[in-house]
């Protein structure tokens, strides 16, 4: 059995890939999407048609609506290759303004739903501020259900535990990169792999404190950068790992076990942990890694996000 069909034991397959083209042959059970993905899929030729057609079908469009549409667009198309859900992000410029969140959100689900798509087979992301975790929290009362996204630290998956959301994406790649970035030469990538790696004990501290106190959001690791971050995490609710890493477990026959499991969790000694919105904002602002890995991918999303923009207006 190889390493990928080895995991599925275990865990839920989540693709991380706007490049819908590739998914049949690893046969995920959900799929995930961010501005970046599907800016650097409708760049290739074979995708730049669906970018052009959403621009000629609703030319006069808001530019944010014809946005929304291209990236329901995608999920359409995903969700006619996998059984499960797709990810689909609201705007990263959103990101410190519940209201419009929740707006933009709401549109999305409508124009899934107008294509035919049940809402449960849609999870609207959204970036773990303290705005955007209060907007899922309202939306997941209207029974829109959420992915919380670029979530680097303890407080941000306490929160979200609070808010009832359907899923967090704790960023296990970014969190083993800052930390790596710190140590400079004295970093040592042997020993700090595996259960040693920053952004693995990130996700298991989180899935541990989720078991045990039986909250239900579903932890799905993410943004790995080898697939030893992968195995180690073997046993989570989902992982959503890239095509190449994908490939890379297809081919490895090498042993999976499962290293994270939820009975194991309920007998960990663990304290009970509560955030308002100030000890919430004290304890991201008091984590120097996720305050800035947080705000960088903000950044780079909106970037993203623009450049998608920029793209659609040239077709027009």
């Amino acid at each position: 059995m190889n390493q990928l069909d080895a995991l599925k034991q275990f865990t839920t397959v989540v693709a991380d890939t706007g490049d819908f083209k590739q998914l049949a042959q690893f046969q995920p059970q959900d799929a995930t999407t961010n501005p970046s993905l599907i800016l650097k899929a409708v760049q290739k030729p074979e995708y730049a048609p669906l970018l052009q057609d959403c621009v000629t079908r609703f030319h006069g469009r808001d530019i944010g609506e014809l946005m929304d549409r291209l990236i329901v667009r995608f999920g359409c198309e995903i969700l006619s290759i996998i059984p499960g859900r797709v990810s689909t992000e609201v705007d990263a410029r959103l990101s410190f303004d519940t209201a419009a969140t929740v707006a933009r959100a709401e549109r999305i689900v409508e124009l899934y739903q107008a294509e035919g798509i049940h809402i449960d087979r849609v999870l609207i992301k959204i970036a773990s501020t303290w705005e955007g975790i209060e907007a899922a929290r309202l939306l997941e009362a209207r029974g829109i259900h959420t992915n919380l996204t670029l979530l680097f630290s303890f407080a941000q998956a306490v929160a979200c535990g609070q808010a009832k959301v359907q899923l967090i994406s704790p960023f296990v790649g970014r969190i083993y990169d800052w930390y790596k970035k710190q140590a400079g030469s004295s970093w040592d990538d042997a020993a700090m792999a595996g259960a040693n790696d920053p952004g693995v004990q990130s996700v298991r501290a989180i899935y541990n404190h989720y078991k045990h106190f039986g909250i239900a959001t579903e932890v799905m690791g993410a943004s790995f950068r080898n697939t030893g971050q992968i195995v180690a995490l073997a046993g989570c609710d989902l992982l959503t790992i890239a095509p190449e890493l994908l490939t890379q477990l297809a081919a490895s026959e090498a042993p999976v076990a499962r290293v994270l499991d939820p009975e194991a969790a309920r007998r960990v000694a663990i304290e009970p942990v509560q955030y308002d919105e100030a000890g919430f904002r004290y304890a991201l602002n008091a984590d120097a890694m996720a305050t800035e890995k947080l705000a960088e991918g903000i950044r780079a999303f909106a970037a993203d996000a623009a450049k998608l923009e920029q793209l659609m207006q040239a077709a027009t």
